[in-house]
C-alpha cells in the first residue's frame, strides 16, 4: 500500500524548495509510484525553483531531437574527451546514413591542475555520495563530480557521449528499428579512480543493482523500462526494453543514469546496499575523487589521477560547503567574495540586485523554473452530486464556453506581472511546454487586450448588470481564484482580480497553505486535485527531456481526478479532448523524432489555444558565480556541476 504520509511530506519539501524535482522523482519511485503517478504527483506540487542544470562541456553534442530514435548517424567523440562530441543535424527519415560528422573542440583547461581551490557554497548540504541513493539535488550535485553516465543532454537537448564512445542512432546500428533496443559502444580508455578498467560489466551491474527491489534505489523508476541487457563484448552492451521506448536514453542518461563500479558494490547489492560504507567513499570515473566527506556539512575533492583526459581538470581541489540559506549563499559570492559559486538562489530579485552592486560576481538566470499558470475548471465547483463537487456530471455554468476562457487569457496582464513581481526571475509565457526547445510551439502568443476580452464576453451573451457584474440567464459571472499562500502569488492574484473586475467578472481571491493545496489528502476539499474553485494557479513543468509523462496530465479518463479514483488523477481541469488523447497515443510509439516533436507541439497548442491552462510566467533557475569562472555550461537536463572538468578560473 502506498505510504501517503511520506508522499505528502516529499511534496511539501518540493514546494518549499527543500528538495528538487529529480529528488522528488526518486522518493516517489521508492514509495512504489508508477511513472505516470509520479508525473501526476509532480503536477500537484506547483513549482519550486530547483537547479537541475548545465549541459555542454564547451563541446557540442550529437543529438537529433527529443525522441531521436530515427536520428541520423551519430558522431563519435574524440577518445578520452569529456563532453567533446560530434553534432549531427536533426535529420528526417530520409537522411542519408553516415551523416555529417564534424569534430568540435572540447574547450576547458589546457593542462591538468594548477588552478588552486574552487570554493562552492551549496546551502543544502549533501548527505550521501551514492547517486542511486540520493535524497535530493544537493546529493546529485556532488555525486556528479565523481560519477558519470553514458550520455547526457545539453541545453538544446542535443546528446553528449560521456562514457559512451558515440551516440546510438539508427544509421550506426545503435537504435533498434522497432524502438525496443539501444546498443551502446563504450569508451575503451576509461579507468575507475582506483585504477581498475571500466567495462560493459559495470553497465550491466548498475542496472541490476538499481532494479533489485531489496536495494531500494531511489532511481528504480528510470531503469524499470529495461527487460534485459546483453553483453556483446568488453565495451559493447545491448539494452532491450520491455516495449517501444522513444526515450531510450533516460536509463543511462544524465545524473540519474550514472554508472557505479561492479567490483566495489557487488558485495553490497540488495539488502546491504544502503548501509555500505562505499556510499560515503565513492570510486568513480569522473575528474575528481573524494578527499574528505562530512555528511550534512561539507565534502572536498582532489584530482583523480586516472581521469582519461590528461589536460583536465583545472582545479587542484574542490571544496563544497553546506549550511546557511539562499540569501547568505548569495551574499558570500556576490558581496564578500568568500566563495566562487552558489547554487539555487531562491531570493527576491530586489535583494539580488542590491548584492550585485559593485560585485565581482554574476547572478545567472537560466530556464527550467517552470510555468506559472491558471487552470480553468470545466466543472461546477459549487454544485454537489452524490457527495462530490466539481463532478463530471455538472459542467461549469460558463467556463465550458471557449470565449469566456479566452477572455480570461486576454485579461491576464503577463507583462505587468513580470515587471512588478518577477523581475529578472521570469518572463511572460505563451506555452505550457517550453523544454526541450524542439517541442516549443511557435504558434501561440501571450496577448493582453481588455477590449477584445470585453467584446468576446458581450458576444457570448454575458452583459453587465446595474452592479457592473456580468450575467446571463439569471447567472452572475462570479468566480473564485485559488492558489497557495505566497507573496508572489498574492500579488499576482491582485493584478488578475483588478483586470477581471473591470471587465465585469466578480472575483474572490482565496489562498491556502501549500501543505494543504498540494497534499494528497482525499478528505481535504482545498487541494489542487479537488479544485473546488473556478480558477487555480500554480507552477508545473516538464521534468524529463521526453515530455510524454508531462503531457499525460492533460489526457482524459483516469487522469481526471474524481471521487471514484480518490482524486488521484492529474488533469485537474476535468477537460477531456479526444483529439488530444489521439495525439498523445500516437506520440507514445512514434519513433521519428521530428514527427514526435510535432505531436507534442500540437498537444501544447490544443491546451493553450483552447485556454484549458493559461500560461502566465516562464520562471527562471538562478545561481551566482565569480566573474573569473569560465566554461560553466548550464543545461536543464543535468546538474550544475556536470562538466566541472571543464571549469577554469581566469
Amino acid at each position: 500500500m502506498l505510504d501517503r504520509s511520506n508522499l505528502s511530506a516529499a511534496q511539501d519539501e518540493l514546494r518549499a524548495g527543500q528538495i528538487g524535482r529529480r529528488d522528488f522523482i526518486r522518493r516517489a519511485a521508492a514509495l512504489g509510484l508508477s511513472a505516470s503517478a509520479i508525473a501526476g504527483a509532480l503536477a500537484a506540487c506547483g513549482g519550486t525553483s530547483t537547479a537541475t542544470v548545465p549541459a555542454t562541456s564547451g563541446a557540442a553534442s550529437t543529438a537529433p531531437s527529443v525522441a531521436p530514435s530515427t536520428a541520423p548517424a551519430g558522431g563519435a567523440a574524440t577518445a578520452g574527451t569529456t563532453g567533446a562530441a560530434t553534432r549531427t543535424a536533426a535529420a528526417s527519415s530520409t537522411a542519408s546514413s553516415g551523416g555529417g560528422v564534424a569534430a568540435v573542440p572540447s574547450g576547458g583547461p589546457t593542462k591538468r591542475g594548477g588552478g588552486g581551490n574552487l570554493k562552492i557554497l551549496q546551502w543544502q548540504a549533501p548527505t550521501v555520495l551514492n547517486i542511486h541513493f540520493s535524497s535530493g539535488t544537493k546529493d546529485d550535485l556532488v555525486c556528479r563530480i565523481v560519477y558519470e553516465p553514458l550520455v547526457t543532454l545539453d541545453s538544446q537537448a542535443n546528446y553528449i557521449p560521456i562514457l559512451a564512445a558515440e551516440i546510438p542512432t539508427r544509421e550506426n546500428g545503435g537504435l533498434g528499428a522497432d524502438g525496443k533496443s539501444v546498443t551502446y559502444k563504450l569508451k575503451k580508455d576509461v579507468k575507475w579512480s582506483d585504477g581498475k578498467p571500466f567495462t560493459a560489466d559495470d553497465v550491466i551491474f548498475t542496472w541490476q543493482y538499481v532494479t533489485d527491489k531489496a536495494t531500494a534505489s531511489t532511481n528504480i523508476a528510470n531503469f524499470s523500462t529495461i527487460d534485459t541487457i546483453d553483453r556483446i563484448d568488453d565495451h559493447t552492451v545491448k539494452v532491450n526494453f520491455k516495449d517501444v521506448t522513444p526515450g531510450w536514453y533516460i536509463s543511462f542518461g544524465g545524473t540519474d543514469g550514472c554508472i557505479i563500479p561492479k567490483h566495489i558494490f557487488e558485495a553490497d547489492k540488495g539488502a546491504n546496499a544502503k548501509n555500505s560504507q562505499n556510499n560515503l567513499k565513492p570510486v568513480g570515473t569522473g575528474p575528481y575523487k573524494v578527499a574528505d566527506f562530512k555528511p550534512g556539512d561539507a565534502v572536498s575533492f582532489v584530482i583523480n589521477e586516472n581521469y582519461r583526459e590528461p589536460n583536465k581538470p583545472f582545479f587542484d581541489r574542490v571544496d563544497v560547503k553546506g549550511g546557511g540559506d539562499a540569501p547568505s549563499a548569495a551574499r558570500a559570492v556576490l558581496q564578500t567574495g568568500d566563495y566562487d559559486y552558489a547554487w539555487n538562489l531562491q531570493v527576491e530579485d530586489t535583494i539580488l540586485q542590491s548584492l550585485s552592486q559593485g560585485s565581482k560576481a554574476t547572478v545567472q538566470f537560466e530556464g527550467g523554473g517552470g510555468i506559472e499558470r491558471l487552470l480553468v475548471n470545466f466543472t461546477d465547483p459549487n454544485k454537489e452530486t452524490d457527495g462530490e463537487r466539481a463532478s463530471l456530471k455538472n459542467p461549469h455554468p460558463f467556463q465550458t464556453d471557449q470565449k469566456v476562457r479566452q477572455a480570461y487569457s486576454l485579461l491576464s496582464d503577463r507583462d505587468s506581472i513580470v515587471k512588478a513581481i518577477y523581475g529578472r526571475t521570469g518572463e511572460a509565457a505563451g506555452n505550457i511546454l517550453y523544454d526541450p526547445p524542439q517541442v516549443k510551439s511557435p504558434n501561440s502568443k501571450a496577448e493582453f487586450s481588455p477590449e477584445k476580452a470585453n467584446a468576446l464576453l458581450d458576444e457570448a451573451g454575458w452583459k453587465k448588470g446595474g452592479d457592473g457584474i456580468r450575467e446571463k440567464g439569471g447567472v452572475k459571472m462570479s468566480i473564485t481564484l485559488l492558489t497557495t499562500v505566497n507573496g508572489v502569488r498574492q500579488k499576482t492574484q491582485q493584478i488578475l482580480k483588478d483586470a477581471y473586475e473591470k471587465a465585469g467578472i466578480k472575483t474572490e481571491l482565496r489562498s491556502v497553505d501549500s501543505g494543504v493545496f498540494f497534499s494528497s489528502d482525499t478528505g481535504n476539499p482545498d487541494t489542487a486535485a479537488h479544485f473546488y474553485a473556478d480558477l487555480e494557479m500554480y507552477t508545473n513543468y516538464n521534468v524529463l527531456p521526453d515530455p510524454q509523462e508531462y503531457m499525460a496530465g492533460f489526457t482524459g479518463g483516469d487522469q481526471i481526478p474524481q471521487k471514484a479514483n480518490q482524486w488521484s488523477g492529474t488533469n485537474y481541469t476535468r477537460w477531456s479532448s479526444p483529439d488530444f488523447d489521439k495525439l498523445y497515443t500516437q506520440a507514445k510509439t512514434e519513433l521519428d523524432p521530428q514527427k514526435r516533436n510535432q505531436l507534442f507541439i500540437q498537444m501544447n497548442d490544443l491546451v493553450v489555444n483552447q485556454y484549458v491552462h493559461i500560461p502566465l510566467v516562464n520562471r527562471k533557475t538562478v545561481f551566482a558565480r565569480s566573474n573569473a569562472l569560465q566554461n560553466i555550461n548550464y543545461t536543464l537536463w543535468d546538474v550544475q556541476y556536470w562538466n566541472i572538468a571543464n571549469w577554469t578560473k581566469g
